[in-house]
């Protein structure tokens, strides 16, 4: 379907969205993130898709929720209309994996949506933060509650505080992101990754981020007790049987996602 605010396209088992209002360095509107969720149930019910990619443009992932959008809202504007949990919860519910690709900025609600992501790719460009404080406010969309488990409580007291920017190179460093690449690398290393993934059982890759995100719920004895269901589930799937045969006949397997 067509959307105001950004780009879709498939390549193989690979879905790809590009958050597409570069005037405003793809400033999170409601709109956008509307349509952003709505791209997303899509192709999180698509059987032909195995892996998803989110990304901005060379200068901006995200450079942050819409200010013009938000100056004048109430108290009772935001609580009543659910603000951020109505239009920017749907990522949580993706039960595919999902690859952001940041370039430039990712501050405030972008570098918070980056998070909310299951893998996060950066370009040498890119810069994060949480810069809330200089309006008066502060993150609102999981900043305060995401940063501090992947970077820890001290760089995310320093980024949410001070309001400074994390470049790419530090944020590697301290968990934030993966694996940082040369920004004329950044699509191609992020549609490879999302190709791999997307190429193995999909079952399993849907497995692995319910386990893996179970460990940011739970205790650690609760979630190891999960980790193995969900070991022993995977002995019920035809790709597991085809996988095991192809290792001991030393071939390719030929996942059918089932």
């Amino acid at each position: 379907m067509p959307y105001e605010f950004i780009l879709t396209e498939t390549r193989g088992r690979v879905a790809l969205i590009r958050l597409n209002r570069s005037k405003q360095m793809n400033a999170l509107n409601p709109k956008l993130m509307q349509e952003l969720g709505q791209a997303l149930d899509g192709y999180d019910a698509d059987d032909g898709v195995g892996a998803i990619v989110i990304t901005g443009n060379e200068k901006a992932f995200a450079a942050g929720a819409d200010i013009a959008v938000m100056q004048n809202y109430s108290f009772m504007d935001v609580y009543k209309s659910n603000y951020i949990t109505r239009d920017w919860e749907h990522i949580r519910n993706i039960r595919k994996p999902v690859i952001a690709a940041v370039a430039g900025y990712a501050l405030g609600g972008g570098c918070e949506l980056a998070m909310m992501c299951d893998i996060v790719i950066a370009a040498e460009s890119a810069k994060f933060g949480q810069p809330e404080i200089n309006l008066g406010t502060f993150p609102g969309a999981g900043g305060t509650q995401r940063l501090p488990r992947a970077v820890g409580k001290a760089k995310a007291m320093d980024l949410c505080l001070s309001a400074r920017m994390m470049d790419a190179a530090e944020a590697e460093r301290s968990g934030l992101v993966s694996r940082v690449v040369p920004s004329d690398k950044l699509m191609d290393e992020a549609l490879a990754v999302a190709e791999k993934i997307a190429s193995y059982s999909l079952p399993v890759a849907m497995m692995v981020k319910e386990a893996v995100n179970r460990a940011y719920e739970t205790t650690l004895s609760e979630g190891v007790h999960f980790e193995r269901r969900m070991f022993h589930a995977t002995f019920g799937l035809d790709d597991q049987k085809e996988g095991m045969a192809a290792f001991v006949e030393k071939r390719k397997p030929v996942f059918k996602h089932r």
